[in-house]
């Protein structure tokens, strides 16, 4: 089974306008809500692939149940935890001309709670694969991923890691299945701007010396580069279209790799995974079935 984590899962309400004026009341043209967090959109792209997941997190209040409801609704099967007080986030995307995002600050974690969490992962088997994805709230210590794989560790479970700077340099010791950084994210690790497609191969080869399994770098437009666990490389180009959207794409590249790669065909995840990243830059949500195939087969 795959599991997804999302510490701090939201409602996202999109509102789109011509212009934003401030101080004045601006009406909009349009509006979506969607539900979601790095890992839940991991488990909602792989639900369209048909692929079956378990989302866990912490939930809480009622924009916390709205979540869950709407997840399950979309054919992912979920596990959270409910917090005994506070409300899941809600983060505001303004969309007139430049994208303007303000997020919510999410519920406190307690102890306890995030002992729960520790439990659930103590059931994983051998063979299931974990996805951490995105930042840790304030409310837990800052190795929260350090000590999630340190308490997984001996066991044969595929650990994916899409994270930035220390939060993914700590954790390579417990030599992930899978790391996703982007380009420019990659770069900020080693402290350089990386102009070239040779130093983005060479850093993300520096990435797998230092432990990681597979190391998946996206470079939007460019495509996307992987260092597989044999150390051979992979290129793939992106499909053109119209970017309307840059919530969800790299957590989609994720989805698609690890929806690709259960066979071992590593070309294969590296093309599902990009076309997965650009049918969501391509659309106003996370990218449905028809979308991801049809950029594939252009792939």
């Amino acid at each position: 089974m795959i599991y997804t984590v999302t510490f701090n899962p939201a409602i996202d309400y999109v509102v789109r306008l011509d212009s934003v004026t401030a101080g004045g009341t601006n009406r909009a043209k349009s509006e979506q809500i969607y539900f979601g967090g790095k890992g839940i959109n991991v488990s909602l792209v792989l639900a369209e692939l048909g692929i079956k997941s378990v989302a866990l997190g912490f939930a809480a209040g009622f924009t916390g149940r709205a979540i869950e409801d709407g997840v399950r609704s979309r054919g992912v099967n979920t596990d959270f935890i409910h917090l005994e007080s506070g409300c899941s986030r809600i983060n505001v995307k303004i969309k007139a001309g430049e994208e303007t995002e303000i997020n919510g600050q999410g519920p406190m974690i307690s102890e306890s709670a995030a002992a729960q969490l520790y439990g659930k992962l103590g059931g994983l088997k051998d063979g299931d694969v974990l996805v951490l994805a995105g930042s840790i709230p304030e409310s837990l210590p800052e190795d929260t991923y350090e000590k999630i794989l340190r308490h997984i560790s001996g066991r044969k479970i595929r650990t994916v890691v899409d994270a930035t700077g220390r939060l993914l340099l700590n954790v390579l010791k417990y030599k992930p299945f899978l790391v996703k950084p982007n380009d420019r994210e990659l770069g900020g690790m080693f402290g350089a701007e990386l102009k070239t497609i040779d130093e983005i191969i060479e850093h993300a080869y520096k990435l797998k010396e230092m432990g990681a399994v597979n190391v998946l770098v996206s470079m939007a437009g460019d495509g996307a580069v992987l260092i597989d666990e044999s150390g051979a490389l992979h290129r793939c180009g992106a499909c053109r279209g119209e970017v309307r959207n840059s919530v969800g794409a790299g957590d989609s590249m994720v989805a698609g790799f690890i929806a690709g790669v259960s066979d071992g065909d590593y070309e294969y995840a590296l093309k599902l995974g990009t076309a997965c990243g650009g049918a969501t830059a391509f659309s106003d949500g996370l990218a449905k079935r028809d979308e991801i195939y049809g950029l594939l087969k252009r792939l």
